[in-house]
């Protein structure tokens, strides 16, 4: 899963030959037998196991690469919360969303969309979803309070990584709202003057935290130094809101 989502970021052809060829043996050959839960052993990579985190990871790099993932998108849709948002321990009782588990989710959803797979039902749910991180103003609880640390990692959001995985970041929020051309509003001018406060001297963003997974080709980029693909990121969604707000 890390391979194809860190193939997806970088942008590889999704129908070129290598790409075709690649995924073409992970549909063929790979389940999820040996990780949990049980109940998906059986199951083909592209059918997801249980957890929405999981499932939207997979569904926005088959959707990206061009396989029928139709299955897991419509599971995601009857595991939205009333919120608007999604959560990995709904199962377990949980009934208010996670930013980690709803932002994986909303990129398969926008993934699947834009390539052939538009439906009401799906954009409705996505826009619901997108509503849950606005409100908040991507990086606060309902009641407005900062969240300084993310309850299930650790993590600080206004600290960028790049992979990201399933962790949230302001700036991965302000990525996915770029990428559905959402136009901005001021609930986004805090987490748009958050990453213009990060830039340093010479232009450039650094990479201020990093997350284990699976990387088959090191990046080159160290906790600390400027990092091209934050750069890339920030600028992108720096230019998304001069010119849409």
């Amino acid at each position: 899963m890390h391979v194809l989502m860190l193939l997806r970021e970088l942008g590889l052809d999704p129908a070129g030959e290598p790409a075709r060829t690649a995924v073409g043996l992970v549909r063929e050959k790979v389940t999820w037998r040996g990780s949990r839960p049980e109940e998906s052993d059986a199951n083909g990579f592209f059918e997801g196991e249980v957890e929405p985190c999981i499932n939207g990871q997979v569904a926005a790099v088959g959707a990206y690469f061009g396989e029928d993932v139709r299955g897991l998108v419509d599971r995601l849709l009857g595991e939205q919360l009333g919120d608007g948002g999604w959560n990995c321990e709904a199962e377990i009782g949980a009934t208010r969303s996670s930013f980690n588990t709803t932002i994986c989710v909303l990129e398969a959803l926008l993934e699947w969309e834009n390539h052939g797979g538009a439906a009401p039902e799906v954009t409705e749910a996505r826009l619901r979803g997108q509503e849950y991180l606005l409100a908040r103003r991507l990086f606060r609880r309902s009641t407005g309070e900062v969240i300084e640390r993310d309850r299930k990692g650790g993590s600080d959001w206004t600290r960028f990584a790049f992979p990201t995985w399933w962790h949230y970041d302001v700036l991965r929020g302000l990525e996915y709202l770029r990428s559905a051309d959402v136009t901005p509003d001021e609930r986004v001018a805090e987490a748009i003057d958050l990453v213009a406060s990060k830039r340093d001297d010479d232009g450039r963003w650094a990479l201020e935290t990093s997350y284990p997974g699976t990387m088959p080709v090191e990046l080159g980029e160290t906790v600390g130094q400027p990092s091209r693909w934050i750069t890339l990121r920030a600028l992108r969604v720096l230019d998304w809101c001069a010119q849409r707000g």
